[in-house]
């Protein structure tokens, strides 16, 4: 093969492989960030609205350092995910051959040549596209806890029967009840948060979120700006929720909340023009989003995961 063809092959897997982080859009623009307190770099408990969390990409919360030595903490793994040594180890092998035929000029397998151009083509992509793939998830992977919270109508009604698990070394946070009230507040924010993101309004941002969350949003705004385009979030619905854990520590009360959104997501040029999204089509969407307040005080954002 060719090395156009091998660079196509490149292109090609990269897009296959992160494809879905590239068009996400609303407030968040897909990311996980933010803050949940001694929680941050724990996966929130699974619901059925969100099995798994993605971890934390940006905060300003201090990741503590892993100790192996502690109880309960697992020593290095082989890969994310818990693969076996085997398996991990035979796929490397495989890829790791493919790689050094490229590298000297043979193609992905230098021996494979009675498969046809075409069919050696998209062996070569497949293989990159897992190799993307695994890296990805090396990188950027994380494994959630089991846990959840009830289900009355859309949202999640009662507080889980526990507090968070908490790693070693960390100490557990103190159960709180969340109420319906609280529901209602939450998916009012919701709402409140894309509004204000589709109007670049950081004033009210900064009234329905932690300075960190703003910090964030400014950011992603402004690079909307340079672009030349602007993102608008509108007729969003809740369409179904899970509380997966509330809980209190150092004065403050936390609650992370699962929640399944649908919305019109459209992102425009300078001219009005639609480059992104669809007036006539609505998308869904599913992100953890976690809560905060000091005791006595009104919820505001404190970080968004999203789910996979």
């Amino acid at each position: 093969m060719r090395r156009p063809s091998l660079f196509a092959a490149l292109a090609l897997a990269t897009l296959l492989a992160l494809a879905p982080g590239l068009a996400f859009a609303r407030a968040g623009s897909g990311y996980s960030f933010g803050s949940r307190g001694t929680q941050t770099y724990i996966a929130p408990p699974s619901t059925g609205t969100a099995p798994f969390a993605a971890p934390m990409q940006r905060s300003l919360t201090p990741q503590p350092a892993p100790s192996y030595a502690q109880p309960g903490l697992a020593g290095p793994r082989y890969g994310y995910g818990g693969g076996s040594p085997f398996v991990t180890g035979l796929l490397g092998g495989f890829i790791g051959a493919g790689i050094g035929g490229m590298l000297f000029g043979h193609g992905m397998f230098g021996g494979i040549s009675g498969f046809g151009g075409m069919l050696g083509f998209l062996l070569q992509i497949f293989l990159v596209v897992m190799l993307v793939r695994w890296l990805f998830r090396m990188f950027f992977g994380a494994t959630a806890t089991v846990g959840g919270g009830n289900m009355v109508g859309r949202m999640g009604m009662g507080a889980p029967q526990s507090g968070p698990m908490p790693a070693p070394g960390i100490p557990a946070g103190r159960p709180i009840q969340i109420g319906p009230g609280d529901f209602q507040t939450f998916e009012q924010l919701l709402v409140a948060v894309q509004a204000a993101w589709s109007a670049h309004d950081l004033n009210t941002l900064r009234a329905i979120a932690t300075p960190e969350m703003v910090s964030y949003f400014a950011e992603q705004l402004g690079e909307q700006t340079s672009r030349g385009v602007r993102n608008t979030v509108t007729n969003v619905h809740l369409d179904h929720g899970d509380l997966a854990e509330a809980w209190a520590e150092d004065g403050r009360e936390y609650a992370t909340v699962a929640m399944r959104f649908s919305m019109t997501d459209v992102t425009r040029d300078e001219r009005g023009t639609v480059v992104d999204g669809s007036l006539a089509e609505r998308i869904s969407a599913t992100e953890i989003w976690t809560f905060l307040r000091v005791r006595g005080g009104r919820w505001v954002l404190s970080a968004i995961q999203q789910a996979r």
